[in-house]
């Protein structure tokens, strides 16, 4: 069962294709647990949920009932590709969110950005193979949610340091913990190019993290980019 969220710099490859390629397992033998799960929360018995995806449904299934009980409800699905992509690409949108909000930027600015960021990761699972409608669910709007807007946030702790004015290496050193999207950034850079795949949002927090652009200057090219229909790029 692999609780990980990420996506490998050099390979482009998901977690379960990591994990399959290491411990020599196949694909089928790999269940995908994730979505809006925050440690301190389930610690103290807040309602949660989450998504179980695995190839073969019936190990979904089962990894459902051994992990469900009062306080923690569990849901199961055949889409691992949309499950991770999901849950490793709204880090990179958390760590925009956060940006936005070390600016000074409002409530208009953060809704504008979850839900054009949630297209963003629609359009990179949908070109990778995962079915739209996983991204409506838990591991997709759900944990996006979660990760842009909670104080538990990692992701969204550094976007907002970065924001005010912090530099990246720094933030980094005098953390104890690992903030996923800063690494992230820099795989579905790679994956939009290597696909020509439109994800605005991600490039420009990608520009910001290392190539040293200003957050001002990545929201101008945000709301200067090509007038468009709003369900097209």
């Amino acid at each position: 069962v692999s609780v990980s969220k990420g996506i490998e710099n050099s390979t482009g490859m998901r977690m379960s294709q990591v994990i399959s390629e290491k411990l020599n397992l196949s694909i089928e033998e790999i269940i995908v647990l994730s979505g809006p799960s925050h440690a301190e929360e389930v610690s103290l018995k807040y309602p949660t949920t989450v998504v179980t995806a695995c190839v073969d449904i019936e190990h979904a299934r089962e990894v459902q009932k051994l992990f469900s009980n009062e306080y923690f409800r569990v849901y199961s699905g055949s889409d691992v590709i949309g499950v991770e992509i999901g849950g490793a690409t709204k880090n990179i949108i958390a760590l925009a969110a956060g940006i936005c909000h070390g600016l000074g930027y409002g409530d208009n600015t953060i809704a504008a950005l979850v839900t054009r960021g949630l297209e963003e990761i629609i359009r990179l699972g949908t070109a990778l193979g995962a079915d739209r409608s996983t991204f409506s669910g838990l591991s997709g709007m759900g944990d996006l949610v979660v990760t842009a807007f909670s104080s538990y946030s990692r992701n969204r702790h550094v976007g907002e340091l970065i924001g005010k004015g912090d530099k990246l290496n720094d933030i980094l050193a005098e953390m104890h913990m690992v903030a996923e999207g800063v690494e992230t950034a820099r795989s579905v850079y790679g994956l939009t190019q290597e696909n020509k795949i439109e994800m605005p949002i991600c490039e420009q927090t990608y520009k910001v993290l290392y190539e040293d652009i200003s957050p001002r200057r990545g929201i101008l090219e945000l709301m200067g980019r090509e007038l468009v229909d709003e369900h097209s790029v």
